[in-house]
């Protein structure tokens, strides 16, 4: 697999001998939109506490400011006040870029659909290859007049007022969650009863679950049917006053795996017990593996347990497909091979995942498998040293490659900017935990 944007700039990370510390989490990115979403959408202002400081976060803010959004950053913190519209946008005439971010690209795409407006959504390259055919098919089933201004089934798109509307509406769910959750974030602009049926395996049902759990904090209740039916009803959003964003279970993943690898403990701070995430179950994952962990309401805690190797597992990681990116690294050093299944949606993620994954973890020595839906690592009898890793433009991979230095060896992560998609600090804290002299790109 080639990369697509060759690396100008570089961080080497040393051997790191351990991990221990404790890591304050920044907020959620799958959260920190939806609210900005629900938040522009409801009647009333709602000071959202918090929010994640990131270039998805920022698409996300500019767009809803071009769409007639009025909001402000609270002084120096991570807090905003957003001003709701109480229904559809407001500007009925905007171009929207939104880079590589898909959480802002799907929910804006249903948003805009049935806002009754001229709109133009684009984005970078790889955006324009992530398939959005699914989620356009499901809104000109409303009545929505979407068109594709380049390659069928995918950005860039032009949205036109829509027709009569059909208060039901059926989309894939194999895919991606995030078509579904566009849809039922969007339903209530219609002003009546909308059903959303799921046609064959609804994939990422956690993060589904999250979209549920905000609406219901803006005043909409969604009777869910088994994964199959959504009926939203014919109600209008209300801001809740104050919200608070949960910190991010999928950057936790790499901490606690750093607690494994590095033997521990390591504490992660914003997520818990009571998380609305589905990523907390990383930590189950990591428990089968060998590694001991701890919860409680607001914190995860992770050690490596009695063994000093973790156990190879086979997992079907549909409910943590963000998160089981870092079990491919973990499984380096596991005893055994390491299988993945029900990943098809890495394939259509910031990068093709699978294949990177597989590419990169060649690179340490590692025996890789891959197929349409599956990864199987086993693990080198020594880690390469000085493997330069290639990121393809993809936060994901330059925060699990970290990993490889608490294997003992040296590793060059390039481009490691791109974690700026949505953990900007990532490398400072993680130099934190681990002792590491490092926080730059050189």
């Amino acid at each position: 697999m080639t990369n697509r944007n060759p690396p100008t700039e570089f961080l080497d990370l040393p051997a790191l001998p351990g991990a221990r510390g404790n890591v304050r989490l920044p907020g959620s990115k799958s959260i920190s939109n939806r609210i900005l979403l629900l938040s522009a959408l409801a009647s009333g202002a709602t000071q959202v506490k918090g929010l994640l400081d990131s270039d998805d976060t920022r698409v996300m803010l500019d767009a809803l400011h071009r769409l007639g959004v009025s909001w402000q950053r609270l002084g120096e913190t991570d807090d905003y006040r957003v001003e709701g519209v109480g229904g559809p946008f407001p500007v009925k005439y905007a171009n929207l870029f939104l880079g590589n971010a898909g959480t802002a690209f799907r929910s804006l795409t249903a948003a805009c659909a049935l806002s009754g407006g001229d709109y133009t959504l684009s984005g970078v390259p790889r955006m324009h290859e992530r398939p959005i055919g699914d989620l356009v098919d499901a809104l000109r089933q409303a009545g929505a007049c979407i068109d594709y201004t380049e390659n069928d089934g995918y950005p860039p798109l032009h949205i036109l007022p829509p027709d009569t509307v059909t208060p039901e509406i059926t989309v894939k769910g194999s895919v991606s969650s995030q078509y579904l959750t566009g849809l039922l974030l969007s339903a209530p602009l219609l002003g009546r009863e909308v059903v959303v049926n799921v046609d064959g395996e609804l994939i990422s049902k956690p993060y589904v679950e999250i979209t549920l759990n905000l609406m219901r904090r803006y005043g909409i209740e969604v009777r869910r049917d088994d994964w199959r039916r959504f009926t939203v009803p014919a109600a209008r959003y209300a801001s809740p006053g104050e919200i608070e964003v949960e910190g991010d279970a999928s950057s936790a993943s790499y901490f606690l795996a750093a607690g494994a690898i590095g033997h521990g403990p390591v504490r992660v701070e914003g997520v818990g017990r009571n998380s609305i995430q589905g990523d907390v179950r990383f930590a189950e994952a990591l428990a089968r593996m060998g590694a001991e962990i701890g919860f409680g309401p607001n914190w995860i805690e992770c050690r490596l347990g009695c063994a000093d190797r973790l156990h190879a597992v086979d997992l079907d990681c549909n409910h943590i497909p963000d998160a089981a990116m870092t079990l491919a690294v973990l499984a380096l050093f596991a005893n055994g091979a390491t299988t993945l299944r029900n990943i098809a949606s890495w394939r259509v993620k910031e990068t093709d995942r699978i294949a990177a994954m597989a590419t990169e973890l060649r690179k340490l020595g590692a025996t890789v498998e891959e197929g349409a839906d599956f990864i199987r690592v086993a693990p080198p009898a020594k880690l390469v040293a000085n493997a330069a890793i290639d990121t393809y433009d993809d936060h994901r991979m330059a925060m699990c490659f970290s990993l490889v230095a608490l294997g003992g060896v040296p590793v060059r992560i390039n481009d490691p900017k791109c974690v700026n998609k949505t953990f900007p600090g990532y490398f400072p804290r993680f130099a934190e935990i681990t002792g590491g002299d490092f926080g730059g790109a050189a």
